[in-house]
This record gives C-alpha cells, sequence and structure tokens, in this order.
C-alpha cells in the first residue's frame, strides 16, 4: 500500500499548512503548474515526487517533468496530465490515450476546480485535486490524499488549506 499526496496548480507557492499533510505519505504526485524548480525542490526533500509540467511552467520544470506520466503504482496504472478535462469532454491528446490504453486513474490539473467523478466509458476514475497555489481564481485551496492498495483506490480525503 501506498499513501499518496496529490497536488496541483502550486504556482510557485507552497502554502505553510501543506506540510502535516505531505509528512504522513509515502509519495507526492504534482498535476502540474509548479512554477519553479524551487517548490520541486523543496516538495522533493519531503517525500518522492512525480510531477508533469503545466502551461505557466518554464523551461527548468520542462527539462526535469514530462508533459504525461503514465506508470503503474502498487498495480494500479495512472495517467497524469497537466491539461486533460474531464469524463465527455476530455482534451483530443488524452481521448487518443485513453482509447488505445486507458489507465484505471487519470489525474490532471490546470481548472483549479476539485473534481473526482468516475467515468464510466473508459472505466476509470478521474481527479483533479483543485489548485494548492494562490494564484488564479480558486477560492479555497485545495488538495488531495488517498491511499493505493493494489489496484485500488481507497480511503480518498479532500484537504481543505483555506482560503488562498
Amino acid at each position: 500500500m501506498k499513501r499518496i499526496a496529490l497536488i496541483s496548480d502550486t504556482h510557485n507557492h507552497l502554502d505553510p499548512k501543506i506540510f502535516k499533510y505531505l509528512d504522513e505519505c509515502d509519495e507526492i504526485w504534482h498535476a502540474g503548474d509548479i512554477g519553479t524548480s524551487k517548490v520541486s525542490d523543496e516538495l522533493e526533500k519531503i517525500k518522492p515526487l512525480r510531477a508533469v509540467y503545466g502551461n505557466i511552467d518554464g523551461q527548468d520544470i520542462r527539462k526535469e517533468f514530462p508533459k504525461y506520466l503514465n506508470f503503474k503504482c502498487e498495480e494500479l496504472h495512472v495517467l497524469i496530465t497537466h491539461i486533460g478535462g474531464y469524463p465527455g469532454k476530455y482534451a483530443p491528446d488524452v481521448r487518443a490515450m485513453l482509447h488505445a490504453t486507458p489507465p484505471k486513474l487519470f489525474i490532471c490539473g490546470h481548472s483549479h476546480i476539485l473534481k473526482v467523478m468516475f467515468d464510466k466509458k473508459f472505466n476509470l476514475l478521474h481527479m483533479n485535486p483543485g489548485a494548492c497555489g494562490n494564484h488564479g481564481f480558486h477560492k479555497i485551496k485545495t488538495l488531495l490524499r488517498f491511499t493505493v492498495d493494489k489496484d485500488l483506490v481507497k480511503d480518498l480525503e479532500v484537504i481543505e488549506l483555506g482560503l488562498k
């Protein structure tokens, strides 16, 4: 089993309140718009980091992290990208990937809207952790935390860090 903290859209800001939630996890997953390598470096000091770059990320982040992460955590096939859409409204490149090799968990960021929903068409769980940075239209900073047990997502928590 692995405990995962899922964040996105930090936009170069790490709220000090986030650290107590990250400490209890085995890995941190970041769905893009990191900001600068200062943020990713800080996260990597805490726990292993899996991340993708987002549309605001510069070359330092793009050299370190890919546009897509396609991997297995335990026995769970995971796909992460920054701009991905959601069930019924996936981005064209994501839709093609879902048809070719559908994951069991699809994660994206970008919208700053926390969303967790099951996609019956692709038989996958879609997650967007919202945004935990200070930039954007969201009012409350959020992240998700969950456990991967073999090929299952369990013990999902929505965590609110407060107003931005």
